[in-house]
């Protein structure tokens, strides 16, 4: 489904990636672990199309596609979704009206017929409801006021409307209690886990992984992937830390 070749990346003429590669397949769940500045964060944003991360040199194909040809709103379209470490909260803009937007936008990129405001609001409280979610939250505007965890789980009922091929989730576990953590973990699962999906997921420790069981574990060190394993791998970072498993 998404493979990396040799990508090295750069933000203000500093080089973050440094020659990553990765294949990620369908029907499969990957880990990236690894300490802080090593370049996690980055490769979530080139691999959503965020402007000022440049490319300058490798390739990345998604479902037989140039990824890096293709727009941000293109890539969305064809299935890919980002969840980011710290939310965006959009101010005059109800969840409601935003992610409408969002979803028939790429309905009509794929030729599909849009959903009525009814369609909608019948799939949004559905989201809402499998994720604990307070169905009125869907009227306030996109992440303003929430808590961490708020907007975690608005972010996991986003990603349930717009039902993405590939899912990039971005330090996800971040901001979430206990009970938090099991309800974004049991979306993941839910929503992600399906024979033709996959999920890339940034975090920095091993707790997540205790609800979504990766199939593949990565360490990200210095802009590379420096070591691959199971889900033990996770385990061992967490008694050992990143300077012994990368040393």
């Amino acid at each position: 489904m998404l493979k990396i070749e040799n990508l090295h990346a750069e933000i203000d003429g500093k080089e973050i990636l440094k020659g990553l590669s990765l294949t990620v397949n369908a029907g499969e769940i990957h880990a990236i672990m690894g300490p802080n500045g090593a370049g996690k964060s980055t490769l979530g944003y080139v691999l959503g199309g965020r402007p000022g991360y440049e490319v300058t040199a490798g390739s990345i194909t998604f479902n037989g596609q140039d990824l890096l040809e293709l727009e941000p709103h293109q890539r969305a379209a064809a299935g890919v979704f980002l969840g980011f470490q710290y939310p965006v909260e959009i101010p005059g803009v109800s969840n409601v009206q935003f992610l409408r937007e969002a979803l028939n936008a790429q309905r009509a990129t794929r030729e599909e017929k849009p959903l009525s405001g009814a369609e909608f609001l019948k799939l949004a409280r559905e989201e809402a409801r499998k994720l604990d979610m307070d169905a009125e939250m869907l009227k306030r505007p996109v992440n303003v006021g929430f808590s961490g965890g708020e907007k975690k789980r608005n972010e996991m009922v986003q990603m349930g409307i717009v039902n993405p091929r590939f899912a990039i989730l971005d330090e996800t576990d971040s901001g979430l209690d206990i009970d938090a953590l099991r309800i974004v973990g049991d979306g993941i699962n839910r929503i992600m886990r399906a024979p033709d999906k996959a999920v890339l997921l940034i975090t920095h420790y091993q707790r997540l992984l205790d609800y979504v069981q990766p199939d593949v574990v990565h360490v990200l060190a210095d802009g590379r992937i420096v070591r691959s394993g199971g889900a033990d791998l996770a385990h061992e970072l967490e008694r050992e830390g990143y300077a012994q498993v990368t040393a």
